[in-house]
Formats: structure tokens, C-alpha cells, sequence
């Protein structure tokens, strides 16, 4: 019955805009209005379209940097690596790069990367404890030191006894992801896997020339 009143709520709203004169209309490029752009199917498509980005529009926002505050006490425990992570700077440049499409390119070929330097679940995490210390494994590497937290940007610095770390956290549907600028990405990879002007590590730059403001790194769960 639910599915119904909404078919019914949408053809009622076809009709009305059909009959207000919006049927006719020629769409930007020229087609006419029973072509692809335009006429019943293009404001059916409109309508769908809006209920569809309403459903996900909180999804691909939580890709954005500080668009979700997070409490230093949500970090606190074990993260285990699922699979490459991937967040953007800002709406803008989200939207700019095409939303869950860039995303999903990204987190593609970085998993074919993570996949070549040996990158997987059972040799990859973070743990981090209430008084700012942490620990982690990339690739079986031991990393270990302190953090800060910035909540108000969502920046987490991770500084060991050879360099630091800047990167970012967003939370994920299933946990959070830890990201960071290519540059900082390669030299972690390049720490771990002792690998310099690697062909798959190209990837990295590559990706971050194509997406502009894109951050990439780690999607983790906690460890149960």
C-alpha cells in the first residue's frame, strides 16, 4: 500500500506539471520534450532522482573532512584494516569530482595497489589509548609514538621517533577512515615495502592529480 501512494503521489505530480505546460518544454540542448532530457520520463527521472539523492546525499557528506565532528574518545581501541579509504576536502570538490563515482575509481585502483605491496586485514592496524599514544602495523611494519587530535578540523598527527604523519578521519557506515595526502600516503607505503619509483605506487599520484582534494589512506572496524 506504502509503494502504491508513492507511485500514485508521483504520477499525480507528472500530471499536474505535465498540465502546467512543463511537458512541452525543450530541455537545454535542444530535445524534445519526448526525448531522453525531458517530457514524463525525464520528470519521472527527476522525481526518482530526488528520493535517491535524499537517501545517499548523508552518505557522500560523511566523505567530506569535518563535515562530521568526531570525539577523541571515539578513536580510542583497536582498528583493523577492511579495505582503501578515501575522503575530500570540501562539498565543492567533492560534487566537482563526480561523488561516489570518484570514489569508488579511487578506491579501486588504490586497492590494486594495496594488493601488490601486500597491504590486507590480518598485517594492517591502528590502536590508539585515552592518553595519546598509538600503535599500528601497515604491511606487518611495527609503527608506534604519539597523536594529537584536532577535532575541529578532524586532523590527526601521528608522530613516531622518524617523521610524522598528518592525516584525517572521517567515520565510515562501518567504522572510520584514516586519510591522508598522497605524498604522506607514499611514504608510508614506501616506509613499509622499502620500495622507491615503483610503477603501482605511481598510482598514488596519479590519482591525487585526477581528483582534485582528494585524501587517501585506510577504511577501518574496530576489532571486536
Amino acid at each position: 500500500m506504502i509503494r502504491k501512494s508513492i507511485f500514485t503521489t508521483i504520477l499525480a505530480m507528472t500530471i499536474a506539471l505535465t498540465g502546467c505546460g512543463l511537458g512541452n518544454m525543450m530541455d537545454q540542448g535542444g530535445t524534445s520534450a519526448t526525448g531522453s532530457g525531458g517530457g514524463l520520463g525525464g520528470v519521472l527521472g527527476s522525481v526518482l532522482g530526488g528520493v535517491v539523492n535524499a537517501n545517499t546525499a548523508g552518505g557522500l557528506l560523511d566523505m567530506v573532512i569535518g563535515h562530521v565532528k568526531l570525539d577523541q574518545r571515539e578513536l580510542v581501541g583497536t582498528w583493523v584494516y577492511s579495505e582503501p579509504g578515501c575522503a575530500f576536502t570540501s562539498e565543492n570538490l567533492l560534487a566537482k569530482a563526480g561523488g561516489s563515482v570518484a570514489a569508488t575509481q579511487v578506491k579501486q585502483r588504490l586497492a590494486t595497489v594495496y594488493n601488490s605491496v601486500g597491504i590486507a586485514s590480518n598485517n594492517t592496524y591502528f590502536a590508539f589509548d585515552q592518553n595519546g599514544r598509538f600503535e599500528a602495523k601497515v604491511r606487518g611494519i611495527p609503527l608506534s609514538g604519539t597523536y594529537t587530535f584536532e577535532p575541529n578540523n578532524s586532523k590527526i598527527n601521528l608522530k613516531t621517533t622518524l617523521f610524522t604523519i598528518p592525516a584525517f578521519v572521517t567515520r565510515t557506515t562501518n567504522g572510520l577512515s584514516l586519510t591522508m595526502e598522497s605524498k604522506k600516503l607514499l611514504n608510508v607505503l614506501q616506509t613499509v615495502t622499502a620500495i622507491t619509483g615503483n610503477s603501482t605506487l605511481s598510482t598514488v599520484g596519479e590519482l591525487s592529480k585526477n581528483f582534485d582534494g582528494v585524501r587517501m589512506g585506510f577504511d577501518v572496524v574496530r576489532y571486536q
